[in-house]
């Protein structure tokens, strides 16, 4: 979807049509000059001088699929009692500019009627007032709108918001269910569709064996033909290719015709099937679809919806799971993996298909995966757990590096990180808050741009940062405790 933001700026008629006339003028100068370097465009849409305007902008925005928040600004004052109706509507994301046209003040020109026209310092404090005392969920951001790093902060939170216009309309396939026993992995699937928006439902592995069985083998070329173009094949077993192929056209074929854009499955549910899909499920992962094994439906959902937020829509964020550590001295990491499924999105070089035998599940051929090393870079873990009446979202700031080790013989994917604020305190402080072992690892995706979702969709957002410590984390999440069981 081509998601836009609109742009709604407050004024009042108490200066006259001169000034409202430059106030627009001056809005739409905004508007095209940051859509120049947003991410997406920001349309000029009204300067709302009634209660009227202010409600049926909002009313509108509501419910146009394609807009993806609202920005407001006040260029003069805006009495903001007649925002009250429209703000008490608003279901789609917040950001409130504090900016001002003007960059300097003009010593020669200042007079009253600049005085007049230019009242953004006062304006955009009345507009703040308004939305603290409504205890409405917002961004706000202070600077010049000429400013690179105003603009870079304005498009980190468009994208954090088409986050909710993903999370809003996401619809996962549950192929089989959970893995047996494992906790985590359940959740309140109610709570999360009216918190969220998402629809999570199974399908069973026996339809998608009917599908499996309907694929041709002309569309299995095709697809081998674009393996082949992205992936060194490194195995002569072709056929277990071809298998996971003919899974991949029958999974996305079938998440296509219900509007799915995540899937699990489990190793647990294979019957009627040769091998879990690792090379399909890695293969779709790269398109933009979201992933989890095990049955993990909310890390699936997750994985979608923060591949979207990334650069051009489908970006470096991919499922994953802390597996082992390095515990020398002075060497601390980690090392993630999974069975077969790591997005191909992070790897640092050109993927390998590899066959291998998989001891884990049903599999009556070994399965074709890729196998590949991550790459470096500053990023991010993700966990979202359901705490029995609310969602609690923890995100940890880590460093990809170079795998220091080549593991000859570990035939998967694999990322190698430093944990912030180091692996010890770490692993104490994501235990402490309940983090899964299930996650979603991003590189383009920050911490700010986690809590700004988390903001907009009313969840509670744990950070795990350079200065965090297991005593402030328990003194935070005590308070949290409270202040989610008032609300």
């Amino acid at each position: 979807m081509n998601y836009s933001f609109w742009f709604v700026v407050g004024s009042q008629f108490l200066y006259g049509p001169e000034v409202l006339e430059t106030v627009a003028a001056r809005a739409q100068e905004m508007a095209d000059g940051l859509s120049k370097t947003l991410p997406f465009p920001l349309i000029y849409k009204v300067t709302a001088k009634t209660n009227k305007e202010i409600a049926d902008v909002v009313k509108e925005a509501n419910y146009d699929d394609t807009c993806a928040g609202i920005i407001t600004w006040c260029h003069t004052f805006s009495p903001s009692k007649m925002w009250i109706d429209g703000l008490r509507d608003l279901q789609k994301p917040w950001c409130h500019f504090a900016t001002q046209y003007n960059r300097e003040i003009p010593n020669e020109e200042i007079d009253m009627d600049f005085m007049n026209l230019n009242q953004a310092a006062h304006g955009d404090r009345e507009h703040g007032f308004l939305a603290a005392r409504l205890r409405m969920p917002r961004k706000v951001i202070a600077g010049h709108w000429r400013d690179q790093s105003v603009r870079d902060r304005m498009g980190s939170w468009m994208k954090a918001a088409v986050g909710v216009a993903v999370s809003k309309s996401m619809k996962v396939m549950r192929f089989g269910d959970n893995m047996r026993e494992v906790a985590v992995t359940e959740g309140d699937k109610v709570e999360v569709q009216a918190k969220l928006g998402w629809q999570v439902n199974t399908w069973a592995v026996g339809d998608l064996v009917k599908a499996m069985d309907a694929v041709t083998e002309g569309e299995i070329d095709a697809l081998m033909e674009t393996y082949r173009a992205e992936y060194d094949i490194a195995t002569d077993k072709v056929d277990h290719i071809r298998y996971q192929a003919r899974e991949e056209i029958a999974m996305k074929k079938m998440m296509d015709e219900q509007g799915c854009k995540a899937f699990s499955n489990t190793f647990q549910d294979l019957y009627g099937m040769e091998q879990l899909p690792g090379l399909a499920s890695q293969h779709l992962m790269a398109q933009g679809y979201g992933y989890a094994g095990e049955g993990d439906w909310k890390v699936a959902a997750m994985t979608a919806i923060m591949k979207a937020m990334g650069e051009g829509g489908n970006g470096r964020s991919l499922f994953m799971e802390d597996y082992t550590y390095h515990l020398v001295e002075g060497e601390e990491y980690s090392l993630g993996a999974h069975m077969l499924e790591v997005c191909p999105c992070c790897s640092a070089g050109r993927p390998r298909i590899e066959t291998h035998h998989l001891g884990i599940g049903m599999n009556e051929k070994d399965p074709a995966r890729l196998v590949f090393e991550g790459g470096e870079g500053d990023a991010i873990v993700v966990s979202l757990i359901d705490m029995g009446g609310r969602l609690r979202l923890i995100c940890q700031d880590i460093h990809c590096v170079k795998p220091i080790l080549p593991m000859p013989n570990l035939p998967v994917a694999r990322v190698m990180w430093q944990a912030e604020p180091s692996l010890t305190t770490g692993v104490e402080c994501w235990i402490t808050a309940g983090g899964a072992h299930h996650t979603v690892l991003s590189y383009d995706v920050t911490a700010e741009q986690m809590k700004d979702w988390c903001t907009m969709m009313d969840i509670e957002f744990v950070h795990i940062g350079k200065d965090t410590t297991v005593e402030s984390l328990e003194n935070d999440l005590f308070l949290s405790d409270l202040a989610w069981k008032l609300k």
